[in-house]
């Protein structure tokens, strides 16, 4: 990052004051009888009848729109373990995001937890006050344990974006980025440079959409996962594999998907040319991608490639998934996001991008024109149609699963932000 940005960025998060969030009053408290409603004697009315029944909170409180983010700093961006006070300035980010794209208010909260067991029981205490807990920059394997305790402790949804949010937004463009090279999911074969939550997530979400586990080639800092490893946790041993491969190199030769989620510049030119025609790679190392598209291109003519930066296209970001994920979730008070939601997810994402693009994208990246293929397999973030598509995909599935609790709202499908507030 340049010194002029970095001083830029420092700036933007000091400036006009400290931070990036507030709050703000949603009704009147203006005169004596606004503040006699709001607190005393008025606010004994509400109590009263969540006592008599939980429910009312969703009615009289502001907990059916209201999400928190939460993290203990382990694995925070690219930048690893620097503890929870550091990962504020991201969760205060995910939190504008949620506000931003899907009118949700979110509260950061950040856990100085001794271990994933202390963190479970902080969270799973606080979850009362919240419509939907996103679970954010939390390690591997730990992240597996803490979600899988809190899903089963909390009666709301619970959702680690760094997992399902990035497997959502992967499948949905490796879906269409196969479609264009002529390829099928379910015979792909694909290899993942890493293995950490993300690419495990990942891989989970494609088995569950079609791709067969035979066909996957997980690698960690070891190599190949493979069936003769003794070293593998739960999570890893999923994907093992009797294969005599070991190397990426091996692993590379003859594979049609690529998906990386480790570090900068680990896939070589050399081993993109080892790849089967039409190869699909997914170089999602921020900020510096495993291999950058102009090396890409000029070793294949015929790679589709995307990474995490908005600076190129077919930029695989979580962003268009987790704000309307949970916007879908909270409006039918579900109590999970299960697969099937993810699934339905995956699938608008997949649509959308085969839709005619809006002035408002081509406006906001300065086109002329763009349109579903090899540079654009995917939606732009600043789509207004993904608060629509994503949020009736989820709450329709959440409702078809049996995991929602109110019925689909009249004011659906939402078109604008305007919308939620009827």
């Amino acid at each position: 990052m340049s010194e002029d940005l970095k001083q830029a960025a420092l700036d933007y998060h000091a400036n006009p004051r400290p931070g990036k969030i507030s709050v703000e009053l949603s009704t009147s408290a203006e005169t004596a009888r606004d503040l006699a409603l709001a607190y005393s004697p008025g606010v004994a009315e509400p109590v009263r009848e969540i006592a008599k029944d939980p429910e009312n909170a969703y009615k009289y409180t502001a907990k059916g729109n209201l999400v928190a983010v939460i993290s203990n700093g382990s694995a925070i961006l690219g930048l690893g373990d620097l503890g929870p006070l550091a990962s504020k300035p991201v969760m205060e980010g995910k939190s504008l995001l949620f506000k931003k794209f899907a009118g949700i208010d979110s509260i950061d909260i950040e856990v100085d937890a001794e271990s994933p067991q202390a963190f479970i029981d902080t969270v799973a205490r606080i979850a009362e006050t919240f419509g939907g807990i996103n679970l954010e920059d939390i390690k591997a394997p730990e992240c597996f344990e803490i979600e899988r305790a809190l899903i089963e402790r909390c009666n709301i949804p619970v959702f680690h974006d760094d997992q399902h949010g990035t497997a959502i937004v992967t499948a949905a463009g490796m879906i269409n980025a196969l479609e264009l090279a002529g390829k099928k999911l379910e015979d792909a074969t694909i290899v993942t440079l890493g293995a950490g939550a993300a690419a495990v997530a990942c891989m989970k979400l494609l088995l569950n959409m079609g791709a067969k586990v035979e066909n996957i080639y997980m690698l960690d800092r070891k190599g190949v996962i493979h069936s003769g490893r003794e070293d593998l946790t739960t999570e890893k041993a999923i994907f093992a594999t009797e294969t005599d491969k070991r190397t990426l190199d091996d692993a590379v030769d003859g594979a049609d998907v690529f998906v990386g989620l480790s570090g900068p510049n680990l896939l070589s030119a050399e081993q993109l040319k080892k790849m089967a025609d039409n190869p699909v790679v997914f170089a999602c190392a921020n900020p510096d991608p495993e291999i950058r598209p102009e090396v890409a291109h000029e070793a294949r003519s015929d790679v589709i490639i995307g990474t995490g930066r908005s600076d190129f296209p077919n930029q695989v970001n979580n962003v268009l998934g987790f704000p309307f994920i949970f916007r879908g979730a909270l409006d039918v008070r579900a109590s999970a996001i299960n697969e099937e939601m993810k699934a339905a997810a995956v699938r608008a994402l997949a649509d959308l991008a085969k839709e005619p693009v809006t002035q408002e994208v081509l406006d906001a990246y300065g086109l002329e024109s763009l349109e579903f293929g090899r540079e654009y397999i995917i939606p732009k973030p600043t789509d207004s149609r993904l608060y629509s598509a994503l949020s009736m995909a989820v709450a329709q599935a959440a409702i078809d699963t049996g995991v929602a609790r109110d019925p689909l709202p009249a004011h659906y499908p939402l078109t604008t932000l305007a919308d939620e507030k009827r």
